[in-house]
């Protein structure tokens, strides 16, 4: 979904293993759907550790835990922390469509797959890249208070742990900072250009 990213601030859902790649975030049968909506790519967001073979929710699987479950004043959790190497394996894009679709504008790890990391960008999901420190130390705060909150500036490019006081500086490519504060994918980019570029080809016809 587009959305103007701004100041996320948020409760998390804790993800702390490594080597998540793209087939258990979003399994290869259904790359085959020929929908395009989110609610049935995030319905499906980590599809075989979230349900059993029978389709019944595995009760110690975080996101079926009633702690990290959304809450009536905030909704889902915008913000998952996940272990060192998210998102590898394949480039599939429909992982980074059911990461959106599940409700999360931003994933926190100390390292992201290059394409996994472009894909979640393209879909207004935030890949907030921190030290492996204060990633354990958020997932510890987690552990210790599913409610508590962690805070992304995008403007300024920091992530906070709202708790501790400690915060970290993240990059973002410019272009995609721009993209994301104004809800913009490619495509909006370039129409934005317009006038730019008719005047361009006008001067050089």
């Amino acid at each position: 979904m587009k959305q103007k990213f701004d100041i996320i601030e948020s409760t998390c859902v804790p993800l702390p293993l490594e080597n998540v790649d793209t087939d258990q975030i979003i399994p290869a049968r259904f790359l085959k759907a020929t929908t395009r909506e989110e609610s049935f790519f995030g319905e499906n967001l980590f599809r075989d550790w979230r349900y059993d073979k029978q389709g019944n929710p595995v009760a110690d699987f975080v996101l079926n835990k009633p702690e990290f479950c959304e809450t009536p004043s905030e909704g889902v959790r915008q913000i998952l922390l996940a272990g060192k190497n998210f998102g590898s394996g394949s480039s599939r894009e429909h992982a980074a469509w059911a990461i959106a679709g599940y409700g999360f504008r931003v994933v926190v790890s100390s390292f992201f797959a290059d394409i996994h990391r472009n894909n979640e960008l393209n879909n207004f999901v935030l890949p907030v890249v921190v030290s492996e420190d204060f990633l354990a130390e958020l997932f510890a705060t987690v552990e210790a208070d599913p409610d508590a909150k962690v805070r992304v500036d995008v403007p300024a490019q920091t992530i906070c742990n709202l708790r501790t006081g400690r915060s970290e500086h993240f990059e973002l490519n410019a272009y995609k900072k721009y993209c994301l504060m104004n809800a913009l994918d490619d495509i909006d980019w370039l129409l934005e250009q317009k006038k730019s570029i008719e005047e361009y080809e006008s001067r050089n016809a």
